[in-house]
């Protein structure tokens, strides 16, 4: 089983790439959303809010996958079968406005990319994603590795 993101496909796990986090419901049900996403080689980074709905499925199921791809280049793609290792709020707002100026070219997150006032009422948790299986797909090379 390949858990090693080979290099030659960093820059999807590293965005400012499309990430699609598929975590599950209480009910057993996929839920998917899009996130932004960078990798510190050896954990996944994202972010997402205190009591959002994907981080309460995190907390209750530390299972999950992303999956990335440049849609410029819609015939290469990574799929990152993982597991949530870490949640914290430490380093969440650093690591969230770093994400911002990565995918939106603005920083900080609050009051450059969303409005300063959701700083009040949504707190950043910084997830770490150790990869237990990936996938990479380069259809213009023929190659695949599972």
């Amino acid at each position: 089983m390949n858990s090693t993101i080979p290099e030659s496909f960093l820059d999807l796990a590293n965005g400012p790439r499309v990430a699609a986090l598929t975590t599950v419901m209480p009910d057993g049900q996929p839920q998917t959303t899009v996130v932004w996403c960078d990798y510190d080689g050896t954990y996944v980074r994202i972010n997402t809010m205190r009591g959002f709905r994907k981080e309460k499925n995190m907390r209750a199921n530390p299972k999950v996958t992303l999956l990335c791809y440049d849609p410029r280049q819609p015939l290469r793609s990574l799929e990152i079968r993982g597991v949530v290792v870490e949640m914290t709020e430490n380093g969440a707002i650093e690591h969230l406005d770093g994400l911002s100026k990565l995918y939106t070219g603005k920083s900080p997150y609050f009051g450059g990319c969303v409005p300063a006032e959701l700083r009040e009422t949504e707190t950043p948790v910084l997830c770490k994603i150790l990869p237990v299986h990936v996938v990479t797909l380069d259809a213009r090379k023929k190659e695949r590795v599972v």
